[in-house]
């Protein structure tokens, strides 16, 4: 990548020292140092010239640096003022004739709304997300941007492993589900310890996505109310789990039997178009999904945190 001089260990130092930073867990801040790494990570997202990326903690400018050669715009989301501040003076030093495909937003990742970004709209998610909330930033994202059609994330490899489990897996649970609500997703390698500063205590790993449509029949919020409902007992049969969603165990099953699931059968074992006849099947489907119920009793799930 010529036209721009990515960072190794000693301006990753260099960097942090002038700005007098110690990166915090609170903010989930470990730097990419490994020039190879950044490079493998843009390669593997397979960018085209004419995408739009949403890179959210780009820190000190490791991968920013790697991507902007490749796409022919960066959005790039920093939470932190000070690193926010510096990023620009950075690509400016380093890449001086592409400091104009970035955009920084100094904002909460978990916060940021499509009219924030504005136009071109993003068609792509490359990003080392901080591992305390990796997932439902990356949730939020997908959600809020319904232009971007693929990328790649790196978060901690036990993440990876359950937003791409499949159903009947060990791993398998809430993330794995609404990921699939939004895209099909398979882990794309792993990335070693070595690579960052300071070095994390745990692994982490690549997954790539792909955005595909959702079932139809049921919205969003519906779906992901049954899902939580769900999970939130996932060692019960549905016919129990789903009881304080539906109002009551007979309620639950008079509802899974309409979507044609078996009552008996827990949750780890269906995928996103089974949660979505779940939802659509539902008789007095509210606003949000939850409210109401088909049977006397009618209380509210307790949504499980993904």
């Amino acid at each position: 990548m010529s036209d721009s001089r990515l960072l190794g260990p000693a301006e990753v130092r260099s960097l942090a020292e002038g700005l007098d930073l110690r990166p915090t867990k609170r903010l989930g801040q470990n730097f990419v140092h490994d020039p190879n790494t950044v490079r493998r990570i843009v390669r593997a997202a397979e960018l085209t010239d004419d995408d739009v990326v949403v890179e959210v903690g780009p820190g000190l400018g490791s991968l920013t640096l790697a991507l902007l050669p490749a796409v022919a715009a960066v959005y790039a989301i920093e939470i932190d003022p000070l690193l926010a501040g510096q990023l620009s003076r950075t690509v400016t030093d380093r890449a001086p004739g592409l400091a104009d495909r970035l955009t920084v937003l100094t904002a909460d990742a978990m916060r940021v709304r499509a009219a924030e970004l504005g136009s071109p709209e993003p068609t792509a998610i490359v990003a080392n997300l901080p591992y305390n909330v990796g997932v439902p930033v990356l949730l939020h994202l997908l959600a809020e941007l319904p232009a971007v059609r693929h990328g790649l994330v790196m978060v901690q490899s036990e993440v990876v492993d359950r937003l791409a489990a499949e159903p009947g897996s060990r791993t398998y649970g809430v993330p794995s589900v609404k990921l699939a609500w939004f895209a099909q997703s398979h882990r794309a390698g792993p990335v070693p310890r070595a690579v960052f500063w300071p070095v994390p205590n745990v692994d982490s790993g690549l997954l790539a996505f792909t955005r595909r449509e959702p079932p139809a029949g049921a919205r969003r919020e519906e779906v992901f109310a049954v899902v939580d409902a769900a999970f939130a007992q996932r060692r019960k049969a549905l016919r129990s789990a789903l009881s304080g969603w539906a109002g009551s165990p007979a309620a639950a099953e008079q509802v899974l039997r309409a979507a044609g699931i078996d009552p008996l059968v827990r949750a780890e074992r269906l995928g996103i178009a089974e949660f979505t006849r779940i939802a659509a099947a539902r008789p007095d489907r509210g606003p949000d999904g939850r409210s109401g119920g088909v049977g006397r009793r009618r209380t509210r799930a307790h949504p499980r945190r993904t």
